[in-house]
């Protein structure tokens, strides 16, 4: 049986250890969302912002430096500040994000004969997770 510190079986570590890998992973990660946000500016199918947005989430619990440079970016900024700022999608934002998916999956289905349908899928996904979303008023500051 654990002892009563530690959840379910994990070995009591110490705290500094415990936060220094997990600092690194999560990094790791922001960087990496980073990236793939940064590549899919320019790649039709994959997305940007959520990824931006990603990388800020990781970057919080990875490096309060990291974080603060993110949302002071100049480009990816104020994308992250209005996310936190209201957790709603803007509505111009939303047509704008099932257009280009619904083109990235038109222009896909002609490209990769076999493996067509799978852009679609995955932009159907997302489309459904981005309708989900709440919708900012258009009158609500930006």
């Amino acid at each position: 049986m654990p002892p009563p510190d530690s959840p379910a079986g994990v070995p009591n570590l110490p705290a500094r250890t415990q936060r220094r890998w997990l600092r690194w992973l999560w990094l790791a990660a922001g960087w990496a969302s980073l990236a793939l946000g940064v590549i899919g500016a320019f790649l039709p199918l994959l997305p940007t912002v959520p990824f931006v947005l990603l990388a800020a989430a990781c970057f919080s619990r990875g490096s309060a430096r990291w974080e603060q440079w993110l949302l002071t970016h100049p480009r990816f900024g104020p994308w992250v500040q209005d996310w936190r700022r209201s957790r709603a999608v803007p509505l111009r934002a939303k047509q704008w994000a099932w257009g280009t998916m619904a083109a990235s999956s038109t222009w896909a289905w002609f490209v990769m004969p076999h493996w067509r349908w799978a852009p679609a899928a995955c932009c159907a996904l997302v489309a459904l997770w981005l309708w989900w979303l709440p919708t900012r008023p258009p009158g609500q500051a930006e």
